[in-house]
């Protein structure tokens, strides 16, 4: 399943994938599969992509 509510908060605080992989320290590559849906993140990647957007888990990682 796709990781829509990651991608809106990513560009939403202008950031492209690229600029979001050096922050939280993982290749541009590994967002984009994220973002797809086609990369089950860690946990500890999660809540660094949380802090960087300022989001909750619960708002980019949770499935309703």
């Amino acid at each position: 399943m796709k990781n829509i509510r990651m991608k809106v908060a990513r560009t939403e605080m202008d950031l492209s994938q690229e600029e979001l992989a050096k922050r939280v320290g993982v290749s541009r590559q590994t967002i984009g599969l994220i973002e797809l849906g086609k990369y089950n993140p860690s946990l500890n990647l999660c809540i660094a992509i949380c802090k960087t957007l300022s989001k909750t888990l619960d708002e980019l990682f949770w499935e309703e």
